[in-house]
């Protein structure tokens, strides 16, 4: 009997981090409409599983992702339901109220730099390569890269990303703001495992915010900004974390926050 085919997309769990890794190493983990649609139901179920408190993002073997499976696609069907399930990854990625972070190993083009981008954090090795491809293809951007781009980099270099679709190297990347952190082959592992664990360790409720607050805060007004702000400060304080992080203060040992909610009921005959 034929040996079964890998799983395409892997999910393991430790300590409340969940790592969702690109498995077609032997096709760069390009994704095609199944992939696409899998990561998409994935990322769903974690936005609705409490015991996720960070995400991490890789790919198997010496690639990140080459972008969407162009050699395997049929150029001549519909494009757009898997148009519609790179948008859903997108936006379901950029939606995930838990942090996350982009792990890079070697290349990471078209719509598989954009995934890295719309991740909260991004490490990357010394030998970590970006493009944007899509002009090479005859194709536009896709998977959030025009939202994303001018944001990190703005518009003259989105441009010059985009229009050029050069291939750049890591350093250029982090010079630009595109990486967080160049780290070592032989140490990226282990700095995402302890980053994801810092991560997850924060106050479920106000890093949920905090990341809501600065997602929303790049189209809005400082008056929209400060209301929402407010009103974000508002809830966190009707958390348990709150007084637990003022007692580990006081006490001088780590905080053990939870995302409880801690408003009193009221006593039973009382005015």
């Amino acid at each position: 009997m034929p040996t079964p085919e890998p799983p395409a997309l892997l999910d393991t769990r430790a300590g409340g981090v969940c790592t969702l890794t690109l498995n077609r190493p032997r096709r760069k983990n390009a994704i095609d409409l199944a992939l696409w649609t899998a990561l998409s139901e994935r990322l769903n179920a974690i936005a609705h599983d409490p015991g996720v408190r960070a995400v991490i993002l890789t790919g198997a073997g010496d690639a990140f992702c080459a972008g969407a499976d162009v050699v395997n696609s049929d150029p001549y069907a519909a494009p757009f339901p898997k148009l519609r399930a790179i948008s859903e990854v997108a936006q379901r990625l950029h939606d995930l109220a838990v942090p996350t972070v982009a792990k890079v190993r070697g290349v990471a083009v078209g719509a598989g730099w954009n995934l890295a981008l719309g991740c909260d954090l991004v490490v990357a090795t010394p030998g970590a390569r970006f493009s944007q491809v899509f002009a090479r293809r005859g194709l536009s951007l896709d998977c959030g890269g025009s939202w994303l781009l001018p944001k990190l980099v703005g518009i003259q270099q989105a441009k010059r990303l985009a229009l050029l679709a050069d291939m750049i190297d890591a350093e250029e990347a982090h010079a630009l703001g595109l990486v967080t952190w160049i780290k070592a082959d032989e140490q990226i592992d282990e700095f995402v495992g302890e980053l994801a664990q810092r991560l997850a360790a924060g106050p479920p409720v106000a890093v949920a915010q905090t990341k809501a607050l600065l997602n929303e805060g790049v189209d809005r007004t400082m008056h929209e900004a400060l209301a929402s702000e407010s009103r974000a400060q508002a809830v966190n304080f009707a958390t348990a974390d709150v007084p637990e992080a003022y007692a580990a203060f006081t006490q001088q040992r780590a905080a053990e926050f939870t995302g409880d909610w801690n408003v009193r009921r009221p006593v039973a005959g009382s005015e």
